[in-house]
């Protein structure tokens, strides 16, 4: 499917401005994550007082919780350098090496999706985190030979949405490895307002609170909505965001009750009507509804198994009576629902 969903990660370069614009830069700012944020402080105040560089740190969750945000608050809080770069990206280890002899003193250096990076390019990476040494080899053949360079000493963080894939040598560099969960209601409410604020968007509580209720746990899909329903209310009324205004406005934008969008509603349809509730694949189900599967199961699953719409067996997804309930349909040989 090729039409772009307010719920997926590929976005304009527009829409990745506006959401580098609402990032926030420091610990305080950060509205969720309690516990992580009280851990990270303590690793970033003792390595400031002790005048080191912060253990490296691996952060794991599903797609837009924060993880790239707080990679760049460990570096403004530190005051020191913020170099982004993917995994994807570090096609080849000479990729890797020249990054790597460009950073600064105490830099944090930041790699998205790092279950993707290379294995050629991984192993160039282990003795650069351990001992801060880069070893390169000039020539080929037998008159090969290798020569070893000092690093600056720098932060790695890591971001993954499949800790899985991550190879057991790489994980067991990092000092510090937690998973962001879900956000509440009340949270996301709080990030729609701060939103809200710097947008310049009139928005009152009812009116963020049904925003976040259907944002999927998601600060990112928060923001996202929050800007379909600023394009609502500026169009269609006088451009405050009441409840009843958030609540149109997600409707015109086929977002239901539970922040599920069309690609949701497809793959509950898909499992219930065309595979009879399951069992089915991820590859079939994934080609049902015409996407990536990796789409499926990173940005659209995570979500449907929280709600319980979906399970996981062996033999493939399962579609929930919960799922049938939200579609309005009833399980073959069930009663007939109240």
């Amino acid at each position: 499917m090729t039409d772009e969903r307010i719920v997926e990660p590929g976005v304009s370069p527009e829409e990745l401005e506006l959401d580098a614009a609402l990032r926030p830069r420091t610990l305080g700012e950060f509205v969720g994550q309690e516990r992580i944020k009280e851990q990270l402080g303590l690793l970033i105040e003792g390595a400031r007082a002790r005048g080191e560089t912060v253990d490296h740190l691996l952060f794991s969750g599903p797609p837009g919780l924060g993880k790239t945000t707080l990679a760049g608050i460990v570096a403004h809080e530190l005051g020191v350098g913020f170099q982004p770069t993917s995994g994807p990206a570090l096609d080849r280890p000479g990729d890797l090496a020249a990054i790597l002899t460009n950073l600064e003193e105490g830099d944090v250096l930041f790699v998205d999706e790092i279950h993707r990076m290379p294995r050629a390019v991984e192993e160039v990476l282990y003795p650069a985190l351990e001992d801060f040494k880069l070893d390169v080899v000039l020539g080929k053949g037998p008159s090969a030979r290798s020569l070893r360079l000092d690093l600056p000493r720098f932060t790695l963080v890591g971001a993954t949405t499949r800790p899985g894939r991550i190879t057991l040598p790489l994980r067991e560099r990092f000092g510090f490895s937690p998973r962001l969960d879900y956000y509440s209601v009340e949270d996301l409410a709080r990030i729609v307002r701060r939103s809200a604020g710097i947008l310049g968007v009139d928005v009152d509580r009812e009116g963020a609170g049904e925003i976040a209720r259907r944002s999927r746990g998601t600060p990112r899909v928060a923001n996202r909505l929050l800007r379909r329903v600023r394009d609502f209310a500026e169009v269609r009324h006088d451009g405050a965001v009441t409840g009843e205004v958030a609540r149109r406005g997600l409707e015109v934008f086929e977002v239901d009750e539970q922040g599920l969008d069309k690609l949701d509603l497809a793959i509950l349809h898909a499992v219930v009507e065309k595979f009879s509730g399951g069992p089915v694949g991820l590859s079939t189900l994934a080609a049902a509804v015409g996407e990536e599967t990796d789409t499926v199961e990173d940005v659209y699953e995570p979500y449907l198994l929280q709600l319980g719409f979906l399970k996981r067996t062996p033999r493939g997804r399962v579609a929930t009576e919960r799922a049938y309930r939200h579609l309005g349909l009833r399980p073959e040989g069930a009663l007939p629902l109240a």
